[in-house]
C-alpha cells in the first residue's frame, strides 16, 4: 500500500481489464518515474476517446460517426454477417483478410454467473438486420468457451430463417501446437472439424 493519490493511480489502472496488481503497480511507476511520459496527452487522448467514439448504429463496432468503416464500404458483401461478442473480434477477423462480408457485435456473450442474459446483447437488433431476406449466411464466431457456446447456441436456435445459413467457425488444434498439450474440448473439436484430404 502506498500514500494517497499513488495508491489511487493503481486502484484505478488495477480496475482496467487484464491488469493485475502487479502490472497496474508497474505502469503507474512507470508513468512517475519516465520524465518523457506525457501524461496530458494521455489525459486528453483519453478524454477525447470517451467523446467522439461511439458504437456503429448498424452493426455496434466502434466508430467515430454514425456507421462504421466497414459498414460503409460498398465492396462488402451484405450477404454475410460475421456475429462477433467484442469489437475487438472484427480487428481479429480482419487481419486475417479472408472474410469480406458485414460484422454484427453483441457487446459480450451470455454468461448468467455474470448476469448476462440473451436480453443484454444486440441480439434483437441482428434480428432486424435479417428480416428483409439480403443475408444468406450468418457465421457464428463467438469465443469457444463456456459463455461462447451458449451464445453460439442460442443463436442457432433463434436463426431459423427460410433460405438463411448458419455456419460456427471452426475451432479446433493451433497451427504449430503440440497434441500431448492440447486439453480435452480442443482435441474433440478437433475431430469433430475433421475434413476430408484430397488424395491424387
Amino acid at each position: 500500500m502506498y500514500d494517497g493519490i499513488v495508491q489511487e493511480l493503481i486502484d484505478e489502472l488495477g480496475r482496467l481489464p487484464g491488469i493485475g496488481p502487479k502490472s497496474a503497480q508497474r505502469i503507474a511507476f512507470h508513468i512517475l518515474q519516465t520524465e518523457s511520459f506525457d501524461v496530458t496527452r494521455l489525459a486528453d487522448v483519453l478524454r477525447e476517446v470517451k467523446e467522439k467514439v461511439r458504437f456503429c448504429a448498424i452493426c455496434g463496432n466502434v466508430t467515430e460517426q454514425e456507421t462504421c468503416a466497414i459498414c460503409r464500404d460498398p465492396r462488402r458483401s451484405p450477404a454475410t454477417i460475421c456475429v462477433v461478442e467484442e469489437a475487438k473480434d472484427v480487428v481479429a477477423i480482419e487481419r486475417t483478410r479472408e472474410f469480406h462480408g458485414l460484422y454484427h457485435v453483441l457487446g459480450g456473450a451470455i454468461s448468467p454467473m455474470d448476469g448476462v442474459g440473451p436480453d443484454d446483447l444486440r441480439i434483437k437488433q441482428l434480428l432486424n438486420r435479417l428480416a428483409d431476406g439480403t443475408v444468406t449466411e450468418v457465421i457464428i464466431a463467438t469465443d469457444p468457451n463456456l459463455e461462447g457456446e451458449a451464445t453460439a447456441t442460442y443463436l442457432t436456435r433463434l436463426l431459423v430463417y427460410p433460405n438463411l445459413r448458419v455456419t460456427r467457425l471452426a475451432s479446433g488444434l493451433p497451427v504449430g501446437g503440440d497434441l500431448e498439450y492440447a486439453d480435452e474440448v480442443t482435441l474433440g473439436r478437433a475431430f469433430e472439424g475433421r475434413r476430408i484430404v484430397e488424395t491424387s
